[in-house]
């Protein structure tokens, strides 16, 4: 059984502004709960009792969430990077606190259910130094795969790829021995370890959902799959996590919420409000009269008028 993880939360979210320019991606609200908890919740139920975040914006709302250094009775430690150090060098920062072995990463960024008991079952196995879940996500294929070996990545080797990287892996201490103690990307390291014979494992895990959200559009229609599919793993632990609206939002009884529209925690909508298909973040405020046509409403931002497709 592997009991730790490192959840990589230090990126910039470039391609989701404006929507990341008060909030880090992870911290980003998936209906009524943050997209970095999803990924908590999932590597829970597969015994991780120790989690390792880094972080580099806002390092302050991360500490916040995690004011108690616990989520749901497991350990978590925020290691800030001041410069991005990328996924190699953030996964070097942290080994100081990686110490019990084999670990699991994952992305804080993405959205998913895929079956992690199996992949972390490949590990073993196979006796992998590191095993990758693999996936065909809709983006370009950068990774071979034969016969249970990643054989190249991105064609340094000459090999095209099958599959992408479902942003999950599988490593064993050994890793922290190859990457150098500054800002460097862990394909490299893994391209070396292919070339001395490493071995570098991989698992196909087409299975559920996987969501790799890089747009306010894309943002829009993860909460419609959501709710049309009724999507909610078992191993989610906010038991009203996709409800519309949270118990402590303030709606005047005037007000109407059309069609799929979200409303976060000690949000406030006023008198006579009309909102359709609109998300509205924790704490933001509409102003009594608004109309609001597929927006989305951000922390502590005031929406008032009539607004389309617009961003708050």
């Amino acid at each position: 059984m592997i009991t730790q993880a490192f959840v990589l939360a230090a990126g910039l979210g470039t391609r989701l502004r404006p929507l990341t320019d008060e909030l880090p991606k992870p911290l980003v609200p998936i209906f009524q709960k943050p997209l970095i908890t999803f990924a908590l919740d999932h590597l829970i139920a597969t015994g991780i009792q120790r989690f390792v975040i880094n972080t580099h914006r806002l390092p302050h709302l991360f500490e916040h969430q995690f004011a108690e250094k616990h989520y749901r009775g497991r350990s978590v430690d925020l290691v800030n990077e001041p410069e991005l150090l990328e996924t190699g060098g953030g996964i070097k920062n942290a080994e100081p606190l990686l110490h019990d072995g084999d670990f699991l990463t994952y992305s804080g960024d993405i959205l998913t259910d895929i079956p992690l008991d199996s992949l972390i079952e490949e590990h073993f196995r196979a006796a992998n130094d590191v095993t990758l879940a693999l996936r065909e996500t809709g983006f370009t294929p950068s990774i071979a795969y034969q016969q249970g070996r990643i054989v190249d990545i991105g064609e340094r080797f000459g090999i095209a790829g099958d599959y992408d990287f479902a942003n999950i892996a599988v490593w064993n201490k050994k890793i922290f021995a190859r990457i150098p103690q500054r800002k460097i990307s862990f394909i490299p390291v893994l391209l070396d370890w292919i070339a001395e014979g490493g071995k570098i494992g991989g698992l196909v895990l087409n299975e559920g959902k996987w969501f790799n959200i890089g747009s306010s559009v894309q943002y829009v229609e993860v909460h419609r799959i959501i709710a049309s599919q009724n999507w909610s793993p078992d191993f989610i632990g906010d038991a009203d996590w996709a409800a519309r609206t949270a118990k402590s939002a303030s709606i005047d009884t005037s007000a109407q919420l059309r069609g799929l529209t979200v409303v976060g925690a000690d949000c406030y909508i006023g008198a006579g409000a009309i909102l359709e298909d609109t998300i509205v973040w924790p704490g933001a405020q509409i102003a009594s009269l608004s109309e609001l046509q597929d927006c989305i409403v951000r922390t502590r931002h005031r929406a008032e008028g009539i607004l389309q497709n617009a961003i708050v």
